[in-house]
């Protein structure tokens, strides 16, 4: 019985076992984002198709080892090789201090909603000790309600740190694989 075809079957393989993760550009210059044109290509920001295309492809072939192999009909000098590399490594550091800027901004406001809750529920506790239930349905009903908004506020900060948390953790992984993935190139016509 042949073998089932997988996903990554799809990718030409070095001789490593690499696999490659070919990208077919006209020049250099297709590769970065076009509204930068007075920039310096080191600050440049990569063509949002050419990124998506390296995140998706990554996403795609998991724990593979790669290499991103870029093909232009001539051959770029070495100069403009190692700017490009050095632009995917910029581009994907940058990337990763948005993801850690995320998870700041993550982890604080999962310390405010926590700490807003304990202050509602130490509340809500205080106000059912001192009125009781013996003060009337609107008190019990806003005893109940401190009580509930201080767990829906509990609850929050601890479903943003574990549910927001790993996806942010896994771009971060991800762009790091790119970032240190090794960059070929070579000279192919369409």
């Amino acid at each position: 019985m042949p073998r089932r075809k997988t996903v990554i079957d799809r990718y030409e393989r070095s001789e490593e076992g690499h696999l490659f993760l070919d990208v077919w550009v006209p020049s250099a210059a297709h590769l970065y984002n076009d509204f930068d044109r007075t920039v310096p290509y080191l600050k440049k920001d990569l063509d949002q198709e050419f990124v998506d295309y390296l995140t998706d492809s990554v996403r795609e072939i998991r724990n593979h080892d790669f290499v991103v192999r870029l093909s232009m009909p001539q051959m770029p000098d070495e100069q403009v090789k190692e700017r490009i590399r050095k632009s995917i490594k910029t581009f994907y550091a940058y990337l990763n201090e948005l993801e850690t800027r995320a998870i700041r901004a993550m982890f604080r406001r999962s310390l405010l909603l926590f700490l807003i809750g304990l202050i509602l529920l130490v509340f809500a506790i205080v106000a059912s000790r001192q009125f009781g239930s013996s003060e009337g349905v609107v008190t019990e009903v806003f005893v109940q309600g401190l009580t509930i908004a201080a767990w829906v506020s509990l609850w929050e900060a601890i479903a943003n740190l574990f549910l927001e948390w790993h996806p942010h953790r896994a771009n971060i992984r991800l762009h790091n694989k790119i970032r240190n993935a090794p960059v070929h190139f070579r000279a192919q016509e369409f």
